[in-house]
């Protein structure tokens, strides 16, 4: 139970850290078309990011999901290793492990849970926003984008269009034939047609 109390205390900061790595994959992702995102966003905008980024594809919510699970039981498993080499050398216990009580020996594992999630999730959040930018990007100089919506403006006019990225005040596309990338207020916009719908097919 004091395990489960002392991750409940973290879960604010572990929040946070979300929300930090939400902003960082934005920035890497629309930098990268440079755009500076965070002139661009609200603060709900930069609150619901990592959401965003977590639900947009079911594989990486499951995949984040079980990385969260395997994380919290992560330290008991180390603790009932602890005396393996391996685990001994990657926490540095050789030394410590004697002037340690076990609450103290659980903390530690349980702190070193905590920054390895720290890092796997900077790493996904910071691949995802990296490894999407340079393929939006190249597709852009290579003219390879797919112009699957239709955009139509309060003043009666439309295009066909590919959208790179929204939020709760802008939209962020391309026109077809146009190689700029356009950044349009959302009450400018009445409304955005899928015209090429692969879930409907």
């Amino acid at each position: 139970m004091k395990s489960v109390e002392k991750i409940q205390n973290l879960l604010p900061l572990g929040y946070l850290l979300l929300v930090v790595l939400g902003i960082i994959k934005e920035s890497v992702f629309f930098l990268q078309m440079g755009i500076n995102i965070l002139k661009y966003s609200s603060i709900m905008d930069v609150l619901i990011s990592p959401i965003a980024t977590l639900t947009s594809n079911p594989i990486l919510l499951g995949g984040t999901v079980l990385m969260f699970i395997f994380h919290f039981y992560l330290p008991k498993m180390l603790y009932k290793r602890r005396h393996k080499k391996w685990v001994e050398e990657a926490f540095e216990l050789r030394e410590t492990e004697e002037e340690l009580s076990d609450k103290e020996l659980k903390n530690h594992f349980l702190m070193g849970s905590v920054k390895i999630l720290s890092f796997a999730l900077l790493a996904l959040f910071l691949g995802i926003g990296l490894g999407e930018g340079i393929g939006v990007s190249k597709k852009i100089k290579n003219n390879e984008l797919s112009y699957n919506y239709k955009l139509n403006y309060n003043t009666g006019e439309s295009e066909e269009i590919a959208v790179i990225g929204s939020n709760s005040v802008y939209y962020f596309y391309l026109s077809k034939g146009n190689p700029s990338v356009k950044i349009a207020p959302v009450n400018s916009i009445k409304s955005i047609e899928i015209t090429k719908n692969k879930m409907l097919r």
